[in-house]
């Protein structure tokens, strides 16, 4: 199975961060894994932000949740990410995963104005 994030490298300050996840190779709806958000910022180790499943259910971060959206496009075969009013705390290098084995390459997201 292959990743691809992508979308806009800079953002502006509380404006709305939106990602694509791409997948190749594998289904995100008959590969029965949930498929994460997970963000690294500088200096900081990963964060896991949500996830949505198989199924279609989807789980999100606590700290996140109020202003996080993970849907998909089973069409289309991708998974989309949304952060609402972000500031440059969400500075950061964004993944996503299938499971916990199956990354994509990651894409650097600023939030600056």
């Amino acid at each position: 199975v292959q990743l691809q994030e992508s979308g806009p490298g800079l953002v502006n300050p509380s404006q709305t961060l939106s990602l694509t996840c791409t997948v190749s190779g594998g289904s995100i709806v008959t590969d029965r894994w949930n498929w994460n958000w997970v963000r690294q910022s500088p200096g900081k180790g990963p964060e896991w932000m949500g996830s949505i499943a198989w199924s279609g259910d989807t789980y999100y971060s606590p700290s996140l949740k109020s202003r996080t959206s993970i849907s998909r496009d089973t069409s289309k075969n991708q998974v989309f990410l949304q952060v609402n009013f972000v500031t440059p705390e969400d500075t950061a290098v964004y993944y996503c995963t299938r499971g916990w084995g199956s990354w994509g390459q990651g894409t650097q997201v600023t939030v600056s104005s």
